[in-house]
């Protein structure tokens, strides 16, 4: 089995371009068809005191933006020389889902039935990449993200041949490991870290390696100390020293209401990740 349906949320924002090219690198690699869905995020609006929500709500964006979106990809699709779905004989191909899903839980249910969704690394700024559609995706949809980073791999660059996991011996990264299995039964080098200091009770990074190569896939275990930095700076560094070109990270072991407050692996992730990160939850 492998990652052969590849939804892509598109909007206009400043990575939008990172975002295609990553899931388009992705494709490539996997031989997968790419679906571009137009989203419209909804603001919701409430009476102060009482939390009611007030109907209809307010639109953040336009039928016109929406077409916009979907034809800034079909342009990259076919400069790049991808066939559309209808016409792709082997290897990857796209398509476009009509009509514009409103709301970010909206998109996070019609990816239920997909291998993966593309994201956009969330920016700081109105401009970016919206961390809620992330994170609906991530919570809502019971499938893995994948997050472009700013800058995307080059063409003809791979995602998956240099894999790290970030394995603190959560149920969250389990759940990531098992949904990446696809990917990492056709990888060349997998490294299985443990930060020292950011882990639940749980297996060990050597007991996953054993069980990695019980389903036919080699890795070795890593633990290293994270010496004056965060579990987050310490994944990173790491996945840099080792030429990843992946990295595979449970998302939230802690509350979002937790990491917001004191900071998390996953809070540091979102904001400075230079390389596709594939999260679950």
């Amino acid at each position: 089995m492998v990652m052969k349906s590849v939804l892509v949320p598109v909007e206009e924002h400043e990575n939008a371009s990172s975002v295609l090219q990553t899931a388009l690198v992705f494709a490539r690699h996997f031989g997968s068809c790419v679906e571009a869905v137009a989203t419209l995020p909804l603001i919701d609006n409430y009476i102060v005191g009482e939390m009611v929500p007030l109907w209809p709500p307010a639109q953040n964006g336009t039928a016109d933006s929406s077409r916009e979106a979907l034809m800034t990809f079909e342009r990259f699709m076919e400069r790049h020389g991808v066939q559309r779905r209808e016409r792709a004989l082997e290897g990857p191909s796209w398509t476009m889902r009509e009509g514009a899903l409103m709301g970010d839980s909206a998109v996070a249910a019609h990816a239920r039935v997909f291998d993966v969704t593309v994201v956009g690394r969330p920016g700081s700024g109105s401009s970016g990449p919206r961390l809620s559609l992330l994170e609906a995706v991530l919570f809502e949809s019971g499938r893995p993200v994948l997050m472009a980073p700013p800058i995307a791999p080059p063409e003809g660059s791979p995602i998956g041949d240099t894999v790290v996991i970030a394995w603190n011996r959560s149920t969250e990264t389990a759940r990531a490991v098992a949904l990446a299995m696809p990917i990492l039964a056709q990888s060349r080098r997998i490294r299985v870290l443990t930060v020292e200091g950011g882990n639940t009770p749980g297996p060990s990074g050597e007991d996953l390696v054993r069980h990695l190569r019980q389903n036919g896939v080699e890795a070795d275990a890593v633990t290293v100390t994270p010496t004056g930095r965060t579990i987050g700076e310490a994944i990173l560094d790491h996945a840099s020293a080792y030429g990843a070109d992946l990295l595979i990270k449970g998302a939230y072991t802690q509350s979002r209401l937790r990491q917001m407050i004191f900071g998390g692996a996953t809070s540091h992730i979102l904001s400075n990740a230079a390389l596709p990160v594939l999260f679950a939850h």
